[in-house]
């Protein structure tokens, strides 16, 4: 069944586990490697032929193990179809066995040349085919592949990928040194968890997956490596309100922050907890943004701080605590974040708050981290670099170093707390890299926890509605887009 990125399954698995399942598949359920690498050429020339009807000549690039194979099978079925085909071999022939010799040789015997690659000379075909690297690739790309992929993606043309971008990581979603940049990626068997965050994302352009009808208990033998969370996990943990209900039922979200100059974060997250539906939302801020933010929008009850005892009262009331969002790194900040942590309160933790934990370290159980990864970077003491190099490696080293629920923003973003499961959203666009984007995100979390979610499952499903909610928004262009464009499909999303 061919599945598109919006259908995509929920499990995710890493290239180890894939690999175990196509042994189980040969060993325990009498299916042959000839035959799972014909349903994957098949499955990919339909999606070739889908995508680009028109299509008269293709360019296919084969490694020399069983994604090359794959390959081959791919162009035996074009040139049966009529269409003009030229095979390209990466790597040195005599290393092609099994499988993938089968489908070469069936390929040949209908008059198809094998011609080795040399550099370039790929500009005059309507679409190229790549098959070059499959699932387990975790060393740099180098020589003559590192030559073809580039040629390939300085080609501009369409490029279907066969299992995984080559060059990409697929277990932590790195470009090894050079990758290709797909038009459309055909995933066979399971969804690869590197192909959905990080550099991923962009490598594989649009994800079709295909189980090549294996049968379901096949998965049972091999538990996901991660999870991608989708509006259908929303809607199990969002109920409909009783008739009943009043405000005091879904909780009182306090937002702390607001230094001198930086009121509007504040006002994002606190608007974005009403929005998923908190009860009563309340902002702890400098005094000099209170009223105004107070009229600007009078169902948020703005509190000027200036002393620490007036601060305390707010805390008494609160169900849930959202603190960060210009929140600054002064005395005063420093004294308000104390003063959060005593009150023993579930607290989403983001922004400057962060910025405050990397300096003077502290672990603690009953919080949601929200950094990207720059903060990500800070609160592990390393670079941004090392942090994409590996999004699920970070995200589970800053659960186990912080606690809680950590949550690594981003194309991609990662929930784990820490239980050896990761979850993972493939919503979200590039519009939604701008200001403000991770304000609400802190607001709609706390927003979550007030109607009584657990950290966990308030973290997961404020993670994909904040996505969702950004795809929406960028239905009218990704670029220009604000924060505050987000608010109204917040609301539609938490009652879908």
């Amino acid at each position: 069944m061919i599945l598109l990125m919006t259908e995509l399954p929920q499990n995710l698995y890493r290239a180890s586990q894939i690999r175990k399942l196509d042994q189980l598949a040969i060993e325990n359920y009498e299916l042959s490697a000839d035959s799972l690498m014909a349903r994957a050429g098949q499955l990919a020339f339909d999606v070739l032929q889908q995508r680009w009807p028109r299509v008269s000549r293709i360019a296919v690039l084969c490694g020399v193990g069983n994604n090359g194979g794959d390959g081959y099978v791919v162009a035996r079925l074009a040139k049966e179809a009529g269409i003009e085909v030229g095979v390209y071999q990466v790597g040195d022939e005599i290393e092609v066995e099994g499988a993938a010799l089968a489908a070469q040789k069936a390929l040949v015997a209908k008059g198809v040349p094998i011609n080795p690659y040399k550099h370039g000379g790929l500009a005059s075909w309507d679409v190229i085919v790549d098959g070059l690297f499959g699932t387990g690739l975790s060393r740099e790309v180098t020589g003559i592949w590192h030559s073809a992929i580039e040629a390939i993606n300085r080609s501009e043309k369409p490029v279907l990928a066969l299992d995984v971008p080559s060059g990409l990581n697929s277990d932590t979603g790195q470009a090894m040194g050079a990758c290709v940049n797909a038009t459309v990626t055909t995933t066979f068997i399971g969804v690869k968890q590197g192909c959905l965050t990080g550099q991923g994302l962009f490598h594989c352009g649009e994800l079709v997956f295909d189980d090549l009808s294996v049968p379901e208990d096949l998965y049972s033998h091999v538990p996901p490596s991660a999870r991608r969370l989708n509006m259908q996990y929303v809607s199990s943990k969002l109920g409909k309100r009783m008739r009943t209900a009043h405000k005091g039922q879904n909780g009182h979200v306090l937002i702390v922050g607001g230094e001198e100059g930086m009121s509007g974060a504040v006002r994002l997250a606190a608007e974005a907890a009403a929005r998923v539906g908190a009860g009563l939302v309340s902002i702890a801020t400098r005094k000099t943004h209170a009223a105004i933010l107070s009229a600007n929008r009078p169902e948020l009850m703005s509190h000027g701080i200036q002393v620490i005892s007036d601060f305390k009262r707010l805390l008494e009331k609160a169900t849930v605590v959202g603190i960060g969002p210009g929140l600054g790194q002064s005395p005063w900040a420093e004294e308000l974040f104390a003063c959060v942590m005593e009150s023993g309160l579930p607290v989403v933790v983001d922004a400057d708050a962060l910025n405050l934990i990397s300096k003077d370290p502290i672990s603690h159980n009953n919080w949601i981290l929200t950094p990207h990864p720059g903060e990500a970077a800070k609160l592990l003491n390393t670079t941004v670099e090392k942090i994409q190099q590996d999004r699920f490696a970070a995200v589970f080293d800053l659960q186990q170093r912080y606690g809680g629920i950590a949550v690594l923003k981003g194309a991609g973003t990662l929930v784990t707390s820490g239980d050896y499961s990761i979850d993972l959203t493939s919503a979200g666009n590039p519009g939604m890299a701008t200001g403000g984007m991770g304000d609400l995100l802190t607001g709609v979390i706390c927003g979550l926890i007030a109607q009584r979610l657990s950290l966990k499952d308030a973290a997961k499903v404020g993670v994909c509605i904040h996505a969702e909610a950004g795809d929406r928004a960028a239905r009218y262009g990704e670029r220009g887009m604000l924060a505050s464009d987000l608010m109204g499909h917040l609301r539609h999303l938490v009652n879908a």
